[in-house]
């Protein structure tokens, strides 16, 4: 089973998600199975965030000036899930997903939930840097955001 302990910094999260941990919980119940680790406890957190406060983690941790729509800080390199796993940490801004800012509720959701998706694997051990891990990081998030959207509405 998985526990999303959700934080927030940034009040107009509230404005687009009333129930935000919620909301996130129900994004982990529609993963597949593989990723629901029945029977164990893992378990991460989110910090919903806005530009100003990712580009300062962004800086001191990434030695990258400048904000971005999410960080993904995993626990430890080798994923070993266990009885009792916690994952690591992801960081997403709100200001990045809340363009255009006429955008509909429903656009800002799946907006959301494939960031929310693209960080869940990379606490997972996914990664981007090469061009294979990249095809095989896209192929999954793709999957895993076709059955999430299926569910979440």
């Amino acid at each position: 089973m998985i526990n999303v302990n959700v934080f927030s910094e940034e009040k107009a999260w509230s404005k687009r998600l009333k129930n935000k941990r919620l909301f996130f919980k129900k994004i982990c119940k529609a993963f597949p199975k593989k990723y629901q680790f029945l029977n164990k406890k893992v378990s991460f957190s989110l910090l919903l965030s806005n530009n100003k406060n990712i580009k300062k983690l962004n800086r001191t941790f990434r030695n990258k000036n400048k904000s971005t729509d999410i960080l993904s800080f995993p626990y430890d390199k080798k994923i070993k899930i266990s009885k009792n796993t916690y994952l690591g940490d992801i960081i997403i801004s709100y200001n990045y997903l809340d363009k255009p800012e006429t955008q509909d509720l429903k656009l800002f959701k799946e907006k959301v939930v494939k960031i929310f998706v693209h960080g869940f694997l990379h606490l997972l051990g996914f990664d981007h840097k090469k061009n294979n891990d990249y095809s095989k990081m896209l192929r999954e998030e793709n999957l895993l955001y076709k059955l999430v959207k299926k569910k979440i509405k």
